[in-house]
Formats: structure tokens, sequence, C-alpha cells
């Protein structure tokens, strides 16, 4: 008689020793969430706060290709693509991409002010929702595998999940070029810039992990973390400083146009984004560096990511890009000059009564 094939969890979740695993189980799409694992995993999170044997947590990733490579992107083109062109806030708010959105955030922010030391491994490919998974741990582990990117603005999206928070507080303007150029950085690029905190060798990755059930995250990084290599992400510093300082993206595009090749290239990239996009995020990397806490920001990203669920570049980027893999997208609006400054303003303007980001308890981030 045939055997019954029995599916692995998505999100896998134990105590071992004195530290609380959760694993992201979804190696074939390199974990990427969707919305029974964010549940499940603020769940988790919640009671081990309340566990006295949970002194520590730790998030890694299943398999060898990455942590978490963001959320489940064709759930969202469904609701971008019927979504496209409307102007209904309310509609908005009500599809289950919202609702992804809304726990996914109030995830974020549980992770930005948990009571016990989080580590979180950021081996391999961490994009979009697997830098929300891992930004805001307090204790965050590159190696040298490790690919981060926010790459949302080229399929038409504004870096959410705290994205912009965590990038509008990078020195030297590196957060805005990482947000507008979408450029992955390696192990020693996060920890230069302060994305991660402790570089460990991938091949030391698996003893290190072993040691967190009976050592604490401080012994077991003593033992097992290195100094990373040099940067080379830093080394560009201060192109990057006075390119990526201008108030718009014509004017950083100008800049970029100006400079040594490397900005060329930047700039280059950037012209290959949605103009609206562009815009949006730019407006909101400003915003939220002056933004008193990690909430505060995920309740602007919250508005954005909707706005964003109506306007045609999503649902034409990720079919593009995603989909078709690989196609050039036809964006609404092709030209940075032809953005109307009020219409990308309304990307963070107010929500109707009753749609807001809201949150239960007022949180202070790390």
């Amino acid at each position: 008689m045939a055997e019954t094939a029995v599916s692995a969890p998505e999100l896998v979740t134990s105590v071992d020793g004195r530290v609380g695993r959760i694993v992201l189980n979804r190696p074939r799409v390199i974990n990427a969430l969707n919305h029974p694992m964010v549940t499940q995993m603020a769940a988790v999170l919640d009671e081990w706060k309340r566990d006295p044997e949970v002194s520590a947590v730790v998030i890694t990733g299943a398999g060898e290709r990455g942590l978490c490579a963001g959320g489940d992107i064709a759930a969202i083109h469904r609701d971008a693509a019927a979504m496209a062109g409307s102007t209904d806030d309310v509609a908005a708010a009500n599809t289950p991409s919202a609702a992804f959105w809304r726990d996914e955030y109030h995830l974020n922010a549980a992770i930005g002010d948990y009571p016990k030391p989080v580590v979180a491994v950021m081996d391999g490919i961490v994009m979009g929702g697997g830098v929300g998974v891992s930004g805001h741990a307090s204790i965050r582990v590159a190696t040298d595998r490790t690919r981060l990117a926010m790459p949302e603005v080229g399929i038409g999206l504004v870096p959410d999940v705290g994205g912009t928070w965590l990038l509008s507080h990078l020195s030297d303007e590196l957060g805005t070029y990482a947000a507008l150029t979408t450029t992955s950085l390696d192990g020693a690029d996060a920890v230069a810039v302060g994305l991660a905190t402790h570089y460990v060798p991938a091949d030391a990755l698996e003893p290190f992990l072993l040691a967190l059930a009976d050592q604490t995250p401080e012994e077991a990084l003593a033992a097992h973390a290195v100094t990373a290599p040099e940067s080379a992400l830093a080394a560009q510093r201060e192109w990057i400083a006075e390119a990526f300082a201008g108030d718009s993206v014509s004017q950083i595009l100008a800049r970029c146009a100006a400079g040594a090749q490397s900005a060329v290239k930047a700039g280059a990239k950037i012209a290959a984004m949605s103009p609206m996009a562009l815009t949006v995020t730019l407006g909101a990397l400003r915003a939220a560096a002056s933004d008193a806490t990690l909430r505060d920001t995920l309740k602007r990203e919250y508005r954005t990511s909707l706005r964003c669920l109506q306007y045609p570049d999503l649902a034409e980027g990720i079919h593009a890009k995603v989909i078709e893999k690989g196609r050039d997208p036809v964006w609404a609006i092709a030209e940075l000059d032809d953005i109307d400054p009020s219409r990308a303003a309304g990307f963070t303007a107010p929500l109707p009564d009753g749609c807001e980001l809201t949150f239960d308890e007022t949180g202070t981030h790390r």
C-alpha cells in the first residue's frame, strides 16, 4: 500500500536547554513568510516571553539558501492585480495582504521590543520580510554567505517591515543607497553599517547554534564570532554620503551622473526602478529618521503598503520581475519628473477610520 506523504510544518519551534528555537521551514522558496508562519511565530514568542526556562530565542532558516527571501509574493500579487488603479483605502485594508501585513508588522515590533535576547542568524539570502524577522533582533549574526537586501522599489513597493526605520538610521546615507539601488549587502557590509552585530563564519554556525543550548549568547559568540572582513560598501562611504544626501531622487541621480564610475552605475540601477516607489521611499526614509520608535515607522509603512497595493506599479512589477522572470516593467509613470509631489505624499496620508495599523501597548525600541 502506498504511503501517504506528510507535509513538514512551515515553522518548527522547540526548546533546547535554555534557548527557544524558531526555524523558518520552507526551504524550496527560501523560507518565504506566509500568514500562518507569522501568527505562529508571534504566538510562540509571546509564550516564551513568560517562560522562565527560556532565556533566549534563536531564529534560523531551513536549508542553505537563506534565512528568508521575503513574504508570499504570489498572494500579494493577487491582491495588487485586483486593486490596481483603485483609490478605495477601505477595500485595500480588507484584503488578505493587509491582514498579513498587520500581523507581520506586529511581529516585527514584538521582536524589536522582546525582553529576552533574540539571536537572528542572517545566513544566506535575507530580503524583505526576512529583514523584518532579523533586523530588529538584539543580536544579528551575519556570515560569509549573507546576502541582505531591501529590493522593494524594483517591484513597485516601498520598503516595509521596519526597513525604512533600519535604513534611515545608517550613517553616511548608506541606507538610502541600499534602498534606492536595491544593492545586496554581504556579511562584512552588514556588520560595517550596523545591520548585523556579529560575524560568524558559515562553517562555525553549527557549533555556535549548538552552544546556545547551554551557554548565554554572549558566551557562544565569544567562542565562535570573529572579526568581519573589510567591507567594500563601507569603503564607498564618502561618495555615497555626498550623492545620496539629496532632497529628491532626481537630485541624487544628477549627483550620481556627475560622479565616478561607481556612482554612475548606481544611478543607472536607480533609473530602472519604479519612479513612484523611489519617490515615496525617499520621503519615507527621511521621515523615519525622525521617528521616536519603530512602531511609529511601521504605522507609516502600513499606509505606504496599502497605497502601493492600489497603485498599478506593484502588480506590474511583480508580474514582470517575478512571474515572467526578468522582463522590464512598464511603470505607470515612466519619468521621475512627471511624478506629482502631492500624489506621492498621499501614500503616507492617514487612512480612513478603523483602517490604521494600531498597537495594543506602547512599546519602546531598543
